[in-house]
């Protein structure tokens, strides 16, 4: 028997809307979690299991292959008379752009942690993504049924490394292989599962549990008290707070991020799901509850910002977050902020400014579709028929063009060279790049200079395997590729002060003049920077402007290795003109020779990619292994013991990990696994 007290009261459609992600590190129980939610809300009628590749999200083949969550998959489900669209991100580093671009549509999130591991890598940076982009989360700590699984360390940890205030509304019911249910903090119920047979018994706290249930009711009433004024207030005058006003002040929390809900169970066992599809619809927020979403009126002059509400009736403005091209047409993921679109509509497409027609819309249950004739503010569905929109892109009525803030994209770090075995399928094969790239804008492609070689980027090793083998699996195509290699930078150690350039050409006709004299200094805490000091207006505003993006083109390559450089100033300190041959062509052409110059009288320092390495091993086999990270250029940062084996933390050079994977099995009996991610940039060797 199921009850339910936490959920709000419907008063509109929008108010029983959540769009929602599930976040977390990989292996900690993500998609297990969605295929429960699924299972219960009656959605399918079978529960998927990631082991036996039957779980509904990771529908692709090299999911189930590999096991992991790999491309962000939508699903639509309803619990309580509200519609939850769900998205079940990876917890690979490799494919942080989907959660990335994810997040970038959600309200909300349910953030997923290992009961026996705790905070993650790939969990603090998940969390992190949320906090960039302000969306409210609820935690649930699953996997209390494995041995050595602990409620209470888990939340310490998300304490320590995440800093939010957890607020934990439930008491575990027995320990590892013998958790069977958890005490409701707020109702001071007890829910309880059994194997045999789906749903709860809901009935009072066992006896054993009756003092430890009311302590940690006072703990968590007092936590509370301390973050919600109004709550603080019923606190101090009744020494306690009611169901009512808890849960409000808890919803209240959530969304603003000053607390998070903490919820426990265990996934695989179809134990406190329930509970966890109750606090996703009382305390994170619906479409009515975050922000009207911001844009910038396309075509206006001054670059004025509008608003738009969640509003059927306001015009149409949706963001693109995903294409996915199928064997029935390619499919374009919107999030629909404002307004109403109908099947047959045209709509503009802000970023390559044209009109495209939407000539299906359809309702995402992961691989499977079903077709509307309309959606409204606060969907996420898949369209057919845009040709051109890419991730990022805005739709909007052609009658009130706005452009919404597009995801942001990281810089690929590790690169591959690709070429078609046959030299008859080579255009097959850049046909198949091209797509790759529009359907993951962490791709990028681009053809060697020197060598012409075809060269495919990303975020790492694995996301280019995925992406190589999503062309041969996909087309046929036999793919040769090249030994992967990482993407340096360049910058500036030592700078360089007064750097004259004329730039002065005479061909027949209008000549280009162009005078600038620039001071380049190394730049700690950004890429680039750029500013004028001249004065007397010896150059003109406009071409300062163009000095600035002459300079900026010359940032693409290093004098190094040709290399990207970043992590610089530039300064013009002074300049001249031409009263007939000077322009702003000449003068970005100028700025553009001028910074080549001046970088090469600098003393400029190669960077390489590093990565944080979290590596659990045997007690056995530390030594190897940390003689191992120290052959490979890696630092030790920490080492702790977690259940008879150690967790070694290092940063090492991305260079130094290729085939790590394989070195780390052999050295481990196959026992050890490691986890990396991104932590920017340090100094190469000069070697």
């Amino acid at each position: 028997m199921r009850t339910t007290s936490l959920s709000t009261r419907v008063t509109s459609p929008l108010a029983a809307v959540r769009n929602l992600g599930i976040l977390a590190h990989v292996d900690a129980g993500k998609t297990t979690v969605t295929e429960r939610i699924l299972y219960l809300t009656g959605t399918t009628h079978k529960r998927g299991e990631v082991h036996d590749g039957t779980t509904v999200t990771d529908f692709d083949s090299q999911e189930r292959d590999r096991g992991i969550t790999i491309f962000a998959a939508a699903v639509t489900c309803a619990w309580d008379g509200h519609r939850i669209n769900l998205i079940d991100t990876p917890g690979h580093v490799d494919f942080a752009d989907e959660v990335e671009r994810s997040l970038r549509v959600l309200d909300g999130a349910v953030a997923v942690f290992d009961a026996v591991a705790g905070v993650e890598p790939q969990s603090e940076s998940v969390w992190r993504q949320a906090d960039r982009h302000g969306v409210p989360r609820i935690a649930f700590v699953n996997k209390l049924d494995r041995a050595g699984a602990d409620l209470d360390t888990a939340v310490a940890s998300i304490r320590e490394r995440l800093h939010p205030a957890p607020l934990v509304v439930q008491l575990p019911i027995g320990r590892e292989d013998g958790f069977t249910g958890v005490v409701d903090l707020l109702r001071m119920r007890s829910l309880v599962w059994a194997d045999d047979r789906d749903g709860f018994t809901d009935g009072p706290v066992p006896e054993e549990l009756r003092d430890e249930a009311q302590r940690r009711r006072r703990l968590l009433e007092e936590a509370v008290a301390e973050l919600h004024p109004l709550a603080l207030e019923e606190f101090c005058e009744r020494s306690t707070l009611t169901e009512a006003t808890l849960a409000a002040a808890l919803r209240d929390l959530t969304r603003t991020g000053d607390g998070v809900v903490v919820l426990c169970g265990s996934a695989y066992r179809n134990r406190g799901i329930e509970p966890l599809l109750d606090a996703a619809v009382a305390y994170l927020p619906s479409p009515l509850d975050v922000p009207a979403v911001r844009g910038t009126v396309d075509g206006s002059a001054d670059g004025s910002v509008q608003e738009r509400p969640a509003d059927p009736g306001a015009p149409f403005a949706a963001l693109v977050f995903k294409v996915n091209s199928t064997a029935t047409g390619r499919l374009t993921y919107l999030r629909v902020y404002s307004g109403t679109v109908r099947k047959g509509d045209t709509v503009l497409d802000t970023g390559a400014r044209r009109g495209e027609r939407i000539a299906r819309i359809l309702r995402v249950q992961a691989d499977r579709h079903q077709e509307v004739d309309q959606a409204v503010a606060g969907d996420i569905v898949a369209v057919v028929g845009p040709k051109a929109a890419r991730a990022g892109a805005t739709l909007c009525l052609p009658a009130a063009p706005l452009v919404l803030e597009p995801p942001t994209v990281a810089d690929p770090v590790v690169s591959v060279a690709v070429e078609a075995r046959r030299s008859t399928d080579t255009e097959r094969l850049v046909t198949a790049l091209a797509r790759l790239v529009e359907e993951d804008p962490s791709l990028t492609v681009r053809t060697d200079p020197e060598t012409g070689q075809t060269v495919l980027s990303g975020m790492g090793e694995l996301h280019l395997e995925v992406a190589v083998e999503k062309i041969r699996r996909a087309l046929g195509l036999e793919v040769n590729v090249g030994r992967p290699q990482v993407a340096y930078r360049e910058t500036v150690g030592r700078g360089v002060s007064a750097l004259v350039y004329r730039h002065v050409k005479q061909d027949g006709g209008a000549g280009q003049f162009a005078h600038v004299v620039l001071d380049v200094e190394p730049l700690a805490d950004a890429d680039f920077a750029f500013r004028s000091t001249v004065v007397g207006g010896r150059v003109p505003q406009e071409y300062v402007r163009a000095v600035e993006a002459g300079c900026r083109d010359a940032l693409a390559e290093g004098p190094l290795g040709g290399h990207p450089v970043t992590g610089l100033r530039v300064t013009l300190t002074d300049g001249a003109t031409h009263s007939k041959d000077s322009s702003e062509l000449a003068f970005r052409t100028a700025g553009r020779l001028a910074l080549r110059e001046a970088l090469r009288a600098c003393t400029m320092v190669l960077l390489e990619p590093v990565v944080e390495v979290t590596a659990t091993v045997p007690d056995e086999a530390v030594g190897g292994v940390l003689g191992d990270l120290a052959a490979r250029r890696g630092r030790v940062t920490g080492q702790s013991a977690r259940a008879g084996t150690a967790v070694v933390t290092a940063v090492v050079p991305l260079a130094e990990l290729f085939g790590y994977a394989t070195r780390l099995r052999s050295r481990t009996q196959g026992r050890g696994t490691f986890t990396a991610r991104p932590t920017g940039y340090a100094p190469a060797p000069p070697s």
